[in-house]
């Protein structure tokens, strides 16, 4: 007779937190989430969220967490990340940011990996090309306000933000003319004023990676602007929320993640609706979220099937942002992250080391195994 249980056991060592400066909501999950499964957090915000995340830590305080279960460390990631990483009780590392920043921290992991009590679990979430492909059976209007809230919220610097479209030839006028008339009432100012949808980008850095690509397709005999192109940082780093056509499938602006105000537009024809999702597929190294409209039940699912692994969030006839934590655990794969879904049972279990409990009520009291008889 015996009893066998299951212990989950918080890690040996310390978890490295590093929040992005976008979420408040990301802030506090990434170095509460090990806490709660009993491990100590290493908390370093972005820098352009400081004021934010030293409230956050004050709700913490308040609300009964003890003294030195989450530490948070102001510091420019250079002068803090190496040191941290190669810190023998290291015992994982929970990210959100740059794909660049996060393939940096594996690295330094690796080179050191002989060095830890244990090996450190490595969970991150990084950037995204994300996408909606619409399919003729669509509904234009909804297609159109899909692009409008998915690609300008947060004024597009959000991993989720719809940044790539695909759209069939016989509803692009269509939903041009819905999307050009959103894009256009879209209020530009002060986050203060709630009536505001397009707030400033978060930095100078930021401004002029975003703004080169405009200057990019403004260049290019490939590309033609819809809405936008324009932007200012004499006051506030202010980028007008910009739609660009192309009639290249490997236009530059449909591959690299561009982390701004700027969603990029490709026409097929309507009998290339399979290819397309193909396309889609093989165009970016990210799979984060994606979208699919249609009203026809086959595409739909053909278009579930096909990209499967393009995204680690799949939203059908819904912008691909917005997901809710308890409802749509959040995360992808290839150069998106590792996939552990934030919000998700599948993140928790990661901050744990099971161990396996066999109790055996009735001991053998003789070496010998029945197949030993002769």
């Amino acid at each position: 007779m015996i009893w066998d249980r299951m212990d989950h056991r918080p890690l040996e060592g310390f978890i490295f937190a590093v929040t992005p400066f976008n979420f408040v909501s990301i802030n506090g999950n990434l170095p509460t989430a090990p806490a709660m499964l009993g491990n100590v957090s290493v908390w370093k915000p972005a820098s352009t969220a400081a004021y934010t995340s030293h409230f956050l830590m004050k709700i913490l305080r308040e609300a009964g967490l003890p003294d030195g279960v989450v530490n948070m460390v102001f510091a420019r990631g250079a002068d803090i990340g190496d040191h941290v990483l190669k810190n023998r009780n290291l015992a994982g590392i929970h990210f959100t940011g740059s794909t660049s920043t996060f393939q940096h921290m594996w690295k330094t992991v690796g080179a050191n990996i002989a060095n830890y009590k244990s090996y450190p679990r490595i969970v991150g979430e990084t950037g995204g090309k994300d996408f909606i492909i619409a399919h003729p059976s669509s509904i234009p209007d909804q297609v159109a306000t899909a692009i409008t809230r998915g690609a300008f919220e947060y004024q597009g610097q959000k991993c989720s933000a719809a940044s790539r479209c695909y759209l069939p030839k016989s509803l692009w006028p269509k939903i041009k003319d819905t999307l050009v008339k959103q894009v256009t009432e879209l209020k530009m100012g002060d986050p203060e004023d709630f009536s505001n949808f397009i707030n400033a980008c978060i930095d100078e850095s930021a401004f002029k990676s975003i703004t080169a690509y405009i200057d990019y397709a403004k260049e290019s005999d490939k590309a033609e602007f819809i809405c936008g192109g324009n932007y200012d940082m004499s006051k506030g780093y202010f980028i007008e929320p910009t739609v660009v056509l192309t009639t290249d499938p490997n236009f530059k602006l449909l591959e690299e993640e561009i982390f701004g105000p700027v969603v990029t537009i490709y026409i097929y024809e309507d009998n290339e609706f399979a290819n397309t999702l193909h396309l889609c597929d093989r165009t970016s190294p990210y799979a984060l979220t994606g979208a699919i409209f249609a009203t026809d039940r086959n595409a739909i699912a053909l278009a579930e099937r096909t990209l499967r692994n393009a995204a680690g969030n799949f939203y059908i006839n819904d912008k691909p942002t917005g997901a809710v934590v308890g409802q749509q655990p959040f995360g992808g794969g290839r150069a998106s992250g590792t996939n552990d879904k934030a919000g998700g049972i599948q993140n928790m279990l990661r901050w744990t080391s099971p161990r396996s409990i066999k109790e055996n009520f009735v001991p053998p009291t003789d070496y010998k195994y029945p197949f030993l008889a002769k």
